[in-house]
């Protein structure tokens, strides 16, 4: 199940061959570069270059001739023969219908439980002296505190998120682009990792 790095560009629209409009998702797949090999299969990989700023102890684990990069990333379960050095592109999603990504959802702040958890609040007629709250939390004389994963404010987005089962409307090879339907997690220009479904 090969899972390669990628770059949320942004979104847009296409139209297929009915003529329906259809919301898609641009995700860049630069060249993912195998880094090292790990015992078991695995395989390290990188991309984007890093070429400034460079400490000692991280340039050590990149081979001769190998430019340092920006991410790393590893991966298992690959079934192909591959050597440190070699590069793996939008080419490995030829032919394939579905996918999943997986991302870093946008950080909301802190927030209430209205927004962050869907709570309905109070009365919003006048003299209602409780409109956004959460409300009782925990009981009284027993046990006299809060159970643990009482849904409560806090700190917002910001979390690994996965979504399954993305149809890829178009590959745009020149431009190593997939065109996903649909939205993805994260900010544009933000880091994703892309696979082959697995559920489909």
């Amino acid at each position: 199940m090969l899972t390669l790095m990628a770059r949320k560009i942004g979104m847009t629209q296409v139209f297929d061959t009915a003529g329906n409009l259809i919301p898609v998702t641009v995700v860049q797949i630069n060249p993912n570069v195998v880094i090292a090999k790990r015992e078991g299969g695995a395989f390290l990989l990188g991309v984007d270059d890093l070429k400034k700023h460079i400490k000692k102890p991280y340039a050590g684990q990149f081979s001769e001739g190998i430019i340092p990069k920006r991410y790393l990333k590893e991966v298992r379960d690959i079934a192909r023969e591959l050597q440190v050095g070699d590069s793996l592109g939008i080419e490995v999603f030829e032919g394939c219908r579905y996918v999943d990504v997986t991302g870093t959802s946008k950080g909301k702040g802190f927030q209430g439980v209205v927004k962050r958890w869907g709570f309905g609040g109070g009365r919003k007629s006048h003299g209602s002296k409780f409109h956004r709250e959460p409300g009782s939390t925990g009981q009284s004389t027993y046990p006299s505190k809060s159970f643990k994963n009482v849904k409560m404010p806090g700190r917002m987005g910001r979390e690994q998120v996965t979504v399954l089962n993305l149809k890829v409307e178009q590959i745009d090879t020149e431009q190593k682009c997939l065109l996903i339907r649909g939205a993805v997690p994260g900010i544009n220009n933000g880091l994703l990792s892309v696979r082959k479904a697995v559920k489909k």
